[in-house]
């Protein structure tokens, strides 16, 4: 039985992996009310049961697995900045906003709003749990954002610029879903990078300044 624990763990992360995978790209393409666990689960190529004894309820499924992809596109935004120039100026904070800006352009939001909309009519387990889930994801993002801008919270006007910075990035989110918006998306990420410059390298200068 011993030789069969490492192929039957192996087996099971890959089977939970398709299942989060599916369940977002559900999301997406059907929203809350039209992603069933079966839907996942035939997208996915696994039984209904094998679903169910990896999430036991539709919630677990679906708050699991935007964190999953939360927690994948974050790594992938360490890595892609982590191929920029190391010390932070223009080019460094060109990529960093770019690649925020595609953190919420991307098929986390896209599901994560799916998510939301059903949370706020939801006065039981799923508004809780996604609320928990966006506050730690909305912490972690800004904290990621600090580290990759290199920036210094500590002078006036900077924690709020970053957050400004975010507060954009949804809204273009918001865009994306209804229209191409990516011209307008790139002039707005070059004026943004301009007033970080400002902010950050001005002493404080706020957004609202620039």
């Amino acid at each position: 039985m011993g030789t069969l624990t490492g192929p039957k763990q192996d087996r099971s992360r890959a089977t939970r992996q398709r299942l989060l995978e599916a369940a977002i790209g559900c999301l997406g393409e059907y929203g809350w009310a039209g992603s069933t666990v079966s839907l996942v689960a035939e997208r996915a190529g696994v039984s209904r049961g094998a679903a169910q004894h990896h999430f036991p309820t539709r919630e677990d499924l679906f708050t699991a697995a935007v964190e999953y992809v939360a927690e994948e596109r974050s790594a992938a935004l360490r890595a892609l900045v982590a191929a920029a120039p190391p010390v932070a100026g223009p080019a460094r904070r060109h990529v960093v906003v770019g690649e925020l800006v595609a953190l919420y352009t991307g098929p986390l939001f896209r599901a994560a709003l799916h998510l939301w909309v059903a949370a706020s009519n939801d006065r039981t387990q799923l508004r809780a749990r996604v609320t928990a889930l966006e506050a730690r994801v909305g912490r972690e993002t800004h904290r990621m954002a600090v580290e990759l801008l290199g920036a210094d919270e500590s002078v006036p006007g900077v924690r709020e610029t970053v957050q400004g910075l975010l507060d954009m990035a949804r809204g273009l989110g918001l865009a994306t879903l209804l229209t191409d918006d990516s011209a307008r998306r790139g002039r707005v990420v070059e004026e943004w990078v301009r007033i970080l410059e400002g902010v950050l390298e001005g002493g404080g200068r706020s957004a609202m300044d620039s």
